[in-house]
Order: C-alpha cells, then sequence, then structure tokens
C-alpha cells in the first residue's frame, strides 16, 4: 500500500481511538507528508473540524497548494471539496468512496484529479463505524 494513504489510514484509526469518526487525511508535497489529520469533530465539539480541514489547520500556512496532493481515507465531503478547490489543489488520493460518494463530481468540474483506490480496509472501517453509530454518522454528513 502508498505510504501516504497508509499514514492516512493511520491519522482515521487515533481518531477512532480518540472517540471520534474514523477518516484520516494527509497532504504531500515535494514526496513528504507535509500536514496530517483526522475527524475531529467529536473531540473538538467542532462541526467543521473534518479530516481534511484538520489536516490543512496542521499543515499551516504552506502558500501554494497546486503541487501538492490531498490524501483521504473517504471521498471528500463538498465542506472539505471546497477547500480543496480554493487552494487550488490539483489531485485527491481517496481510499474509498462507497460509503460516501461525497463531492467527487464537484472537485471533478473544477478540474481536479481522482483517484479512488477502493480499499477494502476503508470501506470495511468506515462500514463498521456507520453500523455502530448511525446518528453520529448521519450527523457528521449533514443528514439529520
Amino acid at each position: 500500500m502508498d505510504a501516504f494513504m497508509e499514514a492516512a489510514i493511520n491519522e482515521a484509526k487515533a481518531g477512532l481511538a480518540e472517540g471520534g469518526i474514523p477518516i484520516g487525511s494527509v497532504i504531500v508535497g515535494d514526496g513528504r507528508i507535509i500536514g496530517t489529520g483526522h475527524n475531529k469533530r467529536v473531540q473538538d465539539n467542532d462541526p467543521i473540524m473534518h479530516a481534511e480541514i484538520d489536516c490543512f489547520r496542521n499543515a499551516g500556512r504552506i502558500g501554494r497548494y497546486e503541487d501538492t496532493t490531498l490524501y483521504s481515507t473517504l471521498m471528500p465531503c463538498f465542506l472539505c471539496a471546497g477547500a480543496v478547490v480554493q487552494f487550488g489543489i490539483k489531485k485527491v488520493v481517496v481510499g474509498e468512496a462507497k460509503t460516501f460518494a461525497g463531492a467527487r463530481e464537484f472537485m471533478e468540474s473544477h478540474g481536479v484529479h481522482i483517484v479512488d483506490l477502493d480499499l477494502s480496509e476503508c470501506k470495511e472501517m468506515m462500514a463498521r463505524f456507520i453500523r455502530q453509530n448511525l446518528a453520529l454518522w448521519s450527523e457528521d454528513i449533514g443528514a439529520l
């Protein structure tokens, strides 16, 4: 498995271990990780602290994003896809998009190349979480 996606999966597992939603993300530039994050909506009581947003915050101000790649264990939602488009990221690699289709078409319509790895580990982790925490998941995706 790709080391960057593995790092995103480790972030997702960290979030789950903290009692949160198991979604992780990393930003890569020049062949190295420059930011990591995981969903902290529960932990921080913050409705917009999705994995990708946490990742951007932890990367800090890096100036130009067009040569970076965002890795996420799950297809980004519209909130996170908006940040991808706003910052000019041109490539997003996702672990899976089966449990949540996210905002793929929105990103693609803005020139973002999406790579869906369709990883069973990511699908199983999210499916298990959703089965056990449907109300929390529904809140996370705005489906309440």
